[in-house]
């Protein structure tokens, strides 16, 4: 049976120079696209393995050869709806905008998210007692964020790409008298000194062996979250 969420996912096309452009020097504009691509791949299969009333990839640019094949067993594929021009903000409050009952986005710098680490927003019982869900991420934003009365205007305003942005969004939440729970808190691949760290918590990822390729390195296996 379809979950209870719509699972949304906001992401940029993996293209040479447009994505993780921080990870220069250390990364070359290819290799840095090409972590990209891992993660996004990663990302979207996280998402089409786990429960979803609709899942859909809110994307800036165009759909390749990254978008998984795989087919959910309960439901269709990806929505594919374009991005807004915009800040972060407003673009995410699009992307709830496109959504009737509860809803949860996620971005592409966590390749290491799972069915199990969105299980806590997506079962059956994840909206009895509670109006949002939030993911905090270590650099200060988050990585997922779930409204079960998606309004955009929660979203509009907030600032965003700050030390600062988790704290205000949820405390933008908690001002409008919601309830919210936390879900594990993951590290973004922000940066070079994210990237080995993260390829650590998902080393079966198409992102850890990217990066195995592009540097001949295995990173050490951290234990991973469930």
């Amino acid at each position: 049976m379809p979950g209870p969420t719509t699972l949304l996912v906001i992401a940029k096309e993996p293209r040479p120079g447009r994505v993780k452009t921080r990870l220069g020097p250390a990364f070359t504009p290819r290799a840095a696209a090409a972590l990209a691509a891992a993660a996004l791949t990663d990302t979207l299969c996280a998402v089409l393995a786990a429960p979803a009333r609709r899942r859909v990839l809110v994307l800036d640019g165009a759909p390749g050869p990254w978008l998984p094949r795989e087919q959910p067993s309960d439901g269709p594929p990806f929505e594919i709806v374009p991005q807004v021009d915009g800040g972060l903000d407003e673009r995410l409050a699009a992307a709830f905008a496109c959504c009737a009952g509860p809803a949860l986005v996620v971005g592409m710098d966590t390749p290491q998210i799972t069915p199990a680490l969105l299980a806590p927003a997506t079962d059956p019982a994840a909206w009895h007692g509670c109006d949002a869900w939030f993911g905090p991420a270590a650099d200060g934003g988050f990585w997922a964020l779930g409204l079960a009365d998606p309004d955009p205007e929660l979203l509009r305003g907030v600032p965003m790409s700050t030390l600062a942005t988790g704290a205000a969004q949820r405390a933008r939440l908690t001002g409008a008298g919601l309830s919210v729970r936390d879900l594990p808190k993951l590290r973004d691949v922000d940066t070079p000194h994210d990237v080995e760290p993260v390829a650590a918590e998902a080393p079966g990822s198409r992102f850890a062996a990217e990066l195995a390729a592009l540097t001949g390195r295995v990173p050490r296996v951290n234990e991973r979250k469930a």
